[in-house]
């Protein structure tokens, strides 16, 4: 069976960008394609010589800037010509899914979420682009256009593998279709438990809106307590202007650096609904328990009371409060790692080819 992988944009390094990784060492004879690909971050993950980028490739900032060129991608994921596999595998969070295959290609979706600034949270994503008025002004009716084909390219679909159950619910919700769930991979063996802990709470990821980050600070502000946070993204300035002198921002951080930090925490924040959630499992392999939003992924793979706990209210003074009547003491760094084991990247790759043999 010839097979080809797709995905949205190798432009950053997240969570699904993961899960095209062990996708691609599951059928490393898988040409990739993909609509931009930023070589310098991503050519030793996955070289040049297996990727195809869309011709949006060259134009002006779009490895930087890719909403200028929304109205383009529809035409631009539609240009791949995929005739000659028999099997289409895409990795989509907004455009892969829109491919165009041939009656006798398969084509499979594995879908991290309905495209959130379509079907989410449209207003937030506007919001939050820095960008003038008129051009903010311009984006509704596009992203309204892109709802329609987004929706039409899902109906071509013939079968969808959902991150989550809280994703399958999206698919069935805005598309209509059924879908199973097969956890994303995590890398658990990765990970590692320290003898002992700091005193310092951990949060991390792309540092973007959605993901409420602003209310963990405004959280450890009031509480005075040493927070880390890594990652990068466009909220980064603003996220550093609201912190006191208890919160450092770390930047980006090797892989290495990460288990070490989660390893040492007293605890991972996860303040905003997941689609799933990649840096809980990864912090749960390291033994730190998860104060986490009690909606969306975190529900699935947090057990209450064993690996982590919740709040209920999505706002600074329950996430302080929480935090403030927390105990790491009430938690065994190795009966969480042992709780992170059944979203191994070896049980991902297992139940991906399952499936494919199943329905092909």
């Amino acid at each position: 069976m010839k097979i080809a992988l797709v995905h949205d944009m190798l432009t950053q390094f997240g969570g699904a960008e993961k899960v095209l990784k062990a996708l691609a060492d599951l059928y490393p004879q898988a040409p990739i394609f993909t609509l931009i690909y930023d070589k310098k971050k991503f050519g030793k993950i996955f070289p040049p010589d297996k990727i195809t980028n869309s011709f949006l490739q060259n134009f002006p900032c779009a490895k930087t800037k890719f909403e200028l060129y929304l109205p383009l991608m529809p035409l631009a994921i539609e240009s791949f010509d995929l005739s000659g596999f028999d099997l289409v595998i895409s990795s989509s969070s907004s455009f892969a899914n829109g491919i165009i295959t041939k009656p006798a290609t398969k084509h499979i979706c594995y879908c991290h979420t309905p495209t959130r600034y379509l079907w989410i949270d449209a207003k937030n994503y506007i919001d939050g682009l820095k960008y003038n008025k008129f051009i903010k002004a311009m984006l509704p009716p596009i992203l309204s256009r892109l709802k329609t084909w987004d929706k039409s390219a899902a109906d071509k679909t013939n079968n969808f593998i959902a991150n989550s159950e809280n994703v399958k619910k999206r698919i069935k919700k805005y598309y209509d279709r059924g879908s199973e769930v097969i956890y994303p991979p995590v890398e658990t063996e990765k990970f590692f438990v320290s003898q002992s802990r700091d005193d310092y709470f951990l949060i991390g990821g792309r540092l973007v809106s959605y993901k409420k980050f602003d209310l963990a600070i405004k959280a450890f502000n009031r509480l005075k307590i040493p927070l880390k946070i890594f990652g990068a993204g466009p909220d980064s300035q603003k996220l550093k202007k609201m912190s006191d002198k208890n919160i450092q921002f770390l930047g980006f951080v090797s892989e290495r650096e990460k288990a070490k930090l989660y390893s040492n925490a007293r605890a991972f924040i996860c303040p905003h609904e997941e689609d799933f959630g990649i840096t809980v499992i990864e912090a749960m392999a390291s033994g730190a328990p998860i104060i986490a939003y009690k909606k969306g992924g975190a529900v699935e793979s947090i057990s209450e009371g064993m690996s982590g706990e919740f709040f209920t209210e999505q706002n600074y003074e329950a996430i302080a409060d929480k935090i403030s009547n927390f105990n790491s003491n009430n938690y065994d760094p190795l009966k969480i790692k042992k709780l992170a084991e059944k979203f191994s990247a070896n049980k991902f790759k297992k139940k991906i080819k399952e499936f494919i043999e199943k329905k092909y």
